[in-house]
């Protein structure tokens, strides 16, 4: 279009953009000067200045939608939304209340700094994308610890995270990594959520393990029972006992993600202390009791069966 031409055509502009909201350079592709652009964003002008190089091609108030696309655009191309506008986008309801503003990630690299409404925060672990209805976000595990890490109080955080493990748009699993791996800058809060979620998820892995011993034939095990050494020396307390071959059942990895390194340190110990005494161990994710039970079966069975063709070893269950 030629410049001044596009006066001529006023749902132009319009159709070319994003709910209204466009950038300065794509209204100079279409013949809008940026001296222009700015002057009718001026006081009393018909357009509204949104964020540098963003503007609203009308001047009523933004709505959110004209906000979420305004960040979008003053993000780029490697930029996701994520934080609590991403969590909403995902279709999650107890959101905690952010306000106004749209929290993006950007690659570390970036040179993107916080402006109006728009928190930028720049990160060397960038999640996967997600798109929803045109708009990129961090993938639904990222965006919910996003918005928990910049939360005081416990209540809204609990009311976050059980929503997305109930409605299982994530899982216990995937939060407790996320959490350990991620930034640890806010993590205290839905640290203590996860862990008040992990007794929970003990409960419903022990209910699952229960399940998945009666597919399996094997004779009942003791839940839950310490074991000791000839010597009297604890070695530790296995989800599952089976005393007539010696084999423990171990259904890991929720105090390992809670604390990466504390856990990891404890379950070698704990798996050391195991082969000192010549114990067989077999080690179950909880998320593949319900995901792959007849496996998990399966691999019980054969766990039992080389216990079986060894020598019981010199250990004790408390009585």
């Amino acid at each position: 279009m030629k410049k001044g031409s596009w006066g001529d055509d006023p749902e132009f502009l319009s159709e070319n953009s994003d709910h209204g909201v466009i950038r300065v350079m794509r209204l100079q592709e279409m013949g809008v000067s940026s001296t222009t652009a700015y002057r009718r964003c001026g006081p009393g002008g018909p357009w509204t200045r949104l964020l540098p190089g963003i503007v609203l091609l009308c001047n009523a108030p933004p709505t959110r939608e004209q906000q979420i696309a305004a960040a979008t655009l003053y993000g780029g191309e490697t930029a996701l939304i994520t934080g609590g506008e991403a969590c909403r986008i995902h279709g999650l309801r107890n959101v905690p209340d952010t306000g106004d503003e749209v929290h993006l990630l950007v690659p570390h690299e970036r040179k993107l700094h916080n402006q109006g409404f728009v928190i930028v925060e720049r990160t060397q672990r960038m999640p996967r994308s997600v798109n929803r209805g045109g708009r990129p976000l961090a993938e639904i595990t990222r965006a919910t610890l996003d918005v928990c890490r910049r939360q005081t109080e416990i209540r809204p955080v609990r009311a976050l995270m059980s929503e997305v493990v109930q409605r299982r748009y994530s899982s216990f699993e995937r939060l407790s990594q996320e959490l350990a791996h991620g930034s640890q800058r806010g993590s205290a809060v839905p640290r203590h959520v996860l862990a008040e979620l992990a007794s929970g998820q003990e409960s419903i892995a022990e209910i699952d393990a229960r399940r998945v011993w009666a597919r399996s034939g094997l004779p009942e095990p003791m839940w839950n029972k310490k074991v000791y050494d000839a010597a009297g020396g604890y070695i530790a307390k296995p989800d599952g006992w089976f005393d007539d071959v010696g084999l423990a059942w171990e259904v890991d990895s929720l105090s390992f993600h809670l604390q990466v390194v504390d856990g990891f340190d404890r379950t070698l110990s704990r798996n050391g202390r195991y082969t000192a005494a010549g114990i067989l161990v077999l080690q179950t994710l909880p998320s593949r009791l319900r995901s792959e039970p007849d496996k998990v079966a399966a691999e019980l069975r054969a766990a039992y069966d080389a216990a079986a063709a060894r020598t019981r070893p010199n250990v004790r269950v408390a009585s």
